[in-house]
């Protein structure tokens, strides 16, 4: 762990030489973005209802970023639509933004050498990073100061599951993480209300992510994932994806 003084150093470090090149838009199909931004809609809707249902019990609100803390992996559906709103904030804002992603950068760097451009997480181990440390309390560089989400409109799929339990219409539990702070149990809420179509949401991304990622690489690849800081630095329009692949 890097005390006060290192990290200050690195990030004064990083601050000079920030490129402002990085995060570079992904080119994605209109019927593929369409047809996700209306799975993130209907997701944002499950979500708003059970938070309406559940009333002062929940703890989720503008402000709370309890949970926008660690790294968790993201698709590059998720990332292409982080790099569209990235580009949209001021100028300053992004660079300020851009140093907190160096520094993590170097930090995931110093324990995974080989983490190169564009970042993917898919050629180190899996459990390396699909089991992240729970105890990380670094925010996520897209908070401000007041802990809002600068891109809101634009977060990935799990920010938006993240804080309630994810119960099938079936009953499948998809183990939604359940959020400490609550003071009322979301599993406790009608089941009309908190049971979703969870299974045929996860069936829809998979076909979505598919068919985008044979548009970008030109193969039918299942998985390809990154964490946000990464994204926020990953020139995807530039990436030799044959070779990347291979």
């Amino acid at each position: 762990m890097r005390n006060l003084c290192q990290t200050t150093l690195l990030q004064d470090s990083v601050a000079n030489r920030v490129s402002h090149n990085y995060g570079e838009t992904m080119q994605i199909p209109k019927d593929i973005e369409q047809n996700y931004r209306g799975l993130l809609d209907h997701v944002d809707t499950w979500f708003r209802r059970c938070l309406e249902a559940g009333g002062t019990a929940f703890a989720c609100r503008a402000g709370c970023s309890a949970c926008c803390r660690g790294l968790f992996d993201i698709t590059l559906l998720d990332a292409h639509l982080l790099q569209r709103a990235f580009a949209s904030l001021p100028h300053d804002t992004r660079d300020e933004i851009r140093v907190k992603c160096e520094v993590r950068l170097q930090e995931l760097q110093g324990q995974w050498p080989d983490l190169r451009p564009p970042y993917l997480l898919n050629a180190l181990p899996e459990k390396a990073w699909t089991e992240m440390p729970e105890d990380d309390e670094t925010p996520c560089p897209l908070l401000d100061m007041q802990g809002l989400c600068l891109v809101y409109h634009a977060r990935p799929l799990p920010c938006r599951l993240h804080g309630l339990p994810n119960i099938d219409v079936s009953g499948a539990d998809f183990e939604g993480t359940l959020c400490t702070l609550h003071q009322g149990n979301p599993l406790q809420l009608p089941d009309k209300i908190l049971r979703w179509r969870f299974h045929d949401l996860f069936t829809e991304e998979a076909r979505l992510m598919r068919a985008f990622y044979q548009h970008l690489t030109g193969r039918a690849i299942a998985e390809l994932d990154t964490f946000i800081p990464l994204a926020l630095l990953a020139d995807y329009q530039q990436v030799d994806w044959q070779q990347v692949l291979s």
